[in-house]
């Protein structure tokens, strides 16, 4: 079975890297704006997981400057995600607006809330 997942996540990983979707222009203002809305957002992630691609690829899309947490790999980043979010789900939205902290699973949730909050933006 090890075998089957890390073939299956070389070749989702191949065909993101090789079907990178292309980013929005904005003005380097409009950027700076979006780009510092985007600092209180971070994407709790595991690199292969089909549903994390969907998201990052549509953050691509909206060129959404996102930090990125490898739960999987990083010991500090899967603790913040079980103490936080309160489980080991990814991927996982962590959103921080005026010192209120919350957490968005689904990968579809997250899209149309990034695509809401910055469509206006685009």
């Amino acid at each position: 079975m090890k075998i089957v997942r890390a073939i299956l996540g070389a070749l989702i990983l191949f065909f993101d890297w090789v079907f990178t979707p292309r980013g929005v222009k904005r003005d380097a203002g409009d950027q700076a704006n979006i780009d510092s809305q985007t600092a209180n957002l971070a994407l709790y992630q595991y690199k292969a997981c089909p549903f994390c691609v969907k998201v990052r690829r549509s953050m691509k899309r909206n060129s959404l400057t996102i930090e990125t947490r490898d739960a999987k790999r990083c010991d500090n980043s899967r603790d913040e995600l079980m103490n936080g979010g309160g489980a080991l789900k990814v991927p996982c939205l962590r959103i921080e607006d005026k010192g209120e902290v919350s957490w968005m699973y689904e990968s579809s949730e997250i899209i149309n809330y990034l695509d809401n909050r910055f469509a206006t933006a685009a």
